[in-house]
């Protein structure tokens, strides 16, 4: 056989090898293009279930007891005295009074003051009143006004309960402000005292995620407030006796606990039933990926156009723009807030 007729015969292998290495180093390509410009690669998956079924952590740093509240027996029995009572009972049983089926008015979703201010106010880190009469009236940044007590009790209807404002001059009114003064009347006027407001909770080094904030829900919260969140109302359907957190009866999206880092200092002081600051029953990595959770769920809406007029003050949690800054609206009620503070220096949540 002649050469040149050797090659010819030879001529359909090295195409199919020519096609076979011209098909490698295409995959080669696509490979390295991908890992260079393709999406990231998921990062391993957390371990949902593990956080879900932790705790309780080990004891934190809050050892020291809450300042007290004055003993209710101690109220006097006068007139004033049972306009302090009153005050407290409306705001332990405020459905019963003010709610869908009010005996007094029907302004209210059916919660109770006290399922955010626990035990009428008076619970340390719980949303505790003691320090309101010694620090109002003051200005604040979300109206940029100066409020009074009763200015600060309307937010809590309108927003928390998802209500109407009380008339300043109501018999309610007046009496739910003696009760606050009443808790307050020990501390010196500007002193904010310890236990009251929030306690402090590192932040994550990652965004709260309302992923793994559903297993913590379903593990620790769902037995009180119910698979959906719908809560648990009393046999009489006048009120709740473990509230709803979202849904048409919950708070709405207006109201101080749908900030992330509100509700996750909240529930790591308060939650679940039982818990205390001091004795907690939930990690810190729980508190804020069911605070995450809890605050991705539906609501209603309040229409707050008029909050924040300098927006330069919003806290880095706020969860609605517009913003001081071009960080995305995901980041700011999610997290991570790190990189938010340390672009707004002495700015916090």
């Amino acid at each position: 056989m002649k050469p040149s007729e050797e090659r010819v015969q030879q001529l359909p292998h090295l195409v199919r090898l020519l096609m076979l290495l011209t098909a490698a180093v295409v995959l080669v390509l696509v490979v390295v293009l991908t890992k260079i410009y393709g999406p990231p690669a998921a990062s391993t998956p957390v371990a949902v279930e593990d956080e879900a079924t932790q705790g309780p952590p080990p004891a934190g740093s809050y050892h020291r007891p809450a300042t007290p509240a004055p003993d209710t027996a101690l109220i006097p029995r006068t007139a004033a005295g049972r306009q302090i009572r009153y005050g407290r009972e409306l705001i332990a049983n405020t459905a019963h009074y003010l709610g869908p089926q009010g005996s007094v008015l029907h302004l209210t979703n059916g919660m109770n003051c006290q399922n955010c201010h626990l035990q009428a106010g008076t619970q340390g880190f719980a949303n505790n009143y003691l320090a309101v009469a010694a620090t109002y009236p003051k200005l604040r940044a979300r109206s940029g006004q100066v409020e009074g007590i009763e200015k600060r009790v309307n937010d809590c209807l309108e927003r928390s309960l998802n209500g109407q404002p009380l008339a300043d001059s109501s018999r309610e009114m007046r009496a739910m402000v003696a009760y606050i003064k009443w808790l307050g009347k020990d501390i010196p006027k500007g002193k904010k005292v310890y236990g009251t407001g929030f306690m402090k909770l590192p932040y994550l080094d990652r965004a709260a995620d309302p992923v793994i904030g559903k297993a913590v829900f379903a593990a620790k919260c769902q037995s009180c407030h119910g698979p959906a969140g719908q809560g648990q109302q009393l046999a009489d359907n006048s009120g709740y006796q473990y509230p709803p957190l979202w849904g048409p009866h919950s708070y709405n999206d207006g109201a101080g606990l749908f900030r992330v880092t509100n509700l996750a200092k909240y529930v790591k002081a308060a939650m679940p039933y039982g818990a205390t600051f001091d004795h907690p029953q939930l990690t810190n990595k729980q508190a804020w990926d069911v605070a995450a959770f809890v605050n991705s769920q539906p609501r209603p809406h309040l229409r707050t156009t008029h909050d924040w007029p300098d927006i330069s003050k919003k806290p880095v949690d706020h969860p609605f723009g517009p913003y001081a800054d071009a960080f995305s609206v995901q980041q700011h009620k999610f997290g991570p807030w790190q990189p938010i503070e340390a672009a707004h220096p002495g700015k916090s949540n």
